[in-house]
């Protein structure tokens, strides 16, 4: 169990300031960016310096932390900031958890400063067990499938960036991946590149190289042809919101693979941790509101030209319009099972409801 606040892709440094991967710069470069109040939370979580539901809630936490620091205590100047945070981005549920939680500490605590930097530490605790527990059950899974199937590779196809850059310390989706490397199984990952902002051409593939994992970088549009031609043992995603009735909120283009995968028998199965369901949510497809983000992700791409240095460079014609939704929003029925630190849940209000 990590402690003290040092962890893979954020930690608190010499000076109790939060540090953190600056994820807009990878895989290229790997470079930190020193969060010191919870302005600059607030700012990070917004220009995507830090991003993946889990993550976003622990730099909101510290963030909240920062803030008590920040104005020695006073619980008015820290609610106000608190709130700035909480409504930094609209759609990943951790965020607001988080925040809540914070903020109960808050009302609740007369040395502020102390007791804010402990929960703060105990929220991102709390997700290093809940990933290796998600990691444990998702590998079952992949077990039993191979012993069902008699197979001695596994294919996972995946979407985004559900790994430890994106939930504190092994991932979501990627969790059960790392598991099965421990395990010694034989594992290959087609990685989708998540147009526009290609989280996982960027980060999921530097997350498995990193880790000696075998893998495949795939165009956004492929997963189906490979799920066809029965390439897919499995489709795995993480979450930013899952409702009470089974719907899951993710990035966009998880919408695509799920019918891709009910239409090809392929199980499809969302790993996240009971943080990330929002009791309150009803019914995903009509009530979770789904963030709009800049046109630019779209009219731009980022890499490396032939002299090594790196650019935006412009793939669209320069008066034409777009519109670039974050996320969609999969129908509970399209879900085999919701991988959690409980167990598998079924992805419908019943089994989801035993879990508030």
């Amino acid at each position: 169990m990590a402690h003290q606040g040092i962890y893979k892709a954020l930690w608190l440094n010499d000076n109790d300031n939060l540090e953190v991967i600056d994820q807009r710069f990878l895989p290229f470069e790997k470079k930190t960016r020193i969060l010191k109040t919870a302005n600059d939370a607030c700012e990070a979580i917004k220009d995507m310096t830090v991003r993946g539901a889990g993550v976003i809630g622990n730099v909101a936490a510290f963030g909240v932390y920062l803030a008590a620091r920040e104005f020695a205590g006073d619980k008015s100047q820290i609610k106000q900031a608190a709130m700035n945070i909480r409504t930094s981005r609209p759609t990943a549920v951790n965020l607001m958890w988080a925040v809540d939680r914070m903020l109960n500490i808050v009302a609740q605590s007369d040395d502020v400063v102390k007791n804010c930097k402990a929960e703060a530490i105990a929220i991102a605790d709390e997700d290093v067990l809940r990933t290796q527990k998600i990691g444990e059950i998702g590998c079952d899974i992949i077990e039993n499938i191979m012993a069902k199937r008699k197979i001695n590779q596994f294919n996972v196809l995946t979407h985004c960036n559900a790994g430890w850059l994106a939930i504190l310390d092994s991932g979501s989706a990627l969790a059960p991946i790392y598991e099965a490397q421990k395990r010694g199984i034989d594992i290959h990952v087609w990685v989708d590149e998540t147009r526009p902002r290609n989280q996982g051409a960027s980060l999921t593939s530097w997350e498995l190289l990193d880790a000696g994992i075998k893998h495949t970088i795939i165009p956004d549009n492929t997963g189906g042809h490979l799920m066809q031609q029965g390439m897919v043992d499995m489709v795995i995603t993480g979450a930013d919101r899952v409702a009470l009735n089974g719907d899951a909120a993710n990035k966009i283009g998880t919408y695509l693979k799920a019918l891709a995968a009910k239409d090809n028998d392929v199980p499809f199965y969302i790993a996240l941790p009971i943080s990330t369901f929002d009791f309150a949510c009803e019914d995903g497809v009509s009530d979770i509101e789904i963030e709009i983000r800049s046109e630019d992700e779209v009219h731009l791409m980022r890499g490396i030209d032939r002299h090594g240095n790196v650019q935006d460079i412009r793939i669209t014609p320069e008066e034409s319009a777009t519109i670039n939704y974050g996320f969609d929003v999969t129908p509970a029925r399209l879900i085999t099972g919701l991988i959690t630190e409980a167990g598998i849940i079924a992805p419908n209000k019943d089994a989801i409801g035993e879990l508030k």
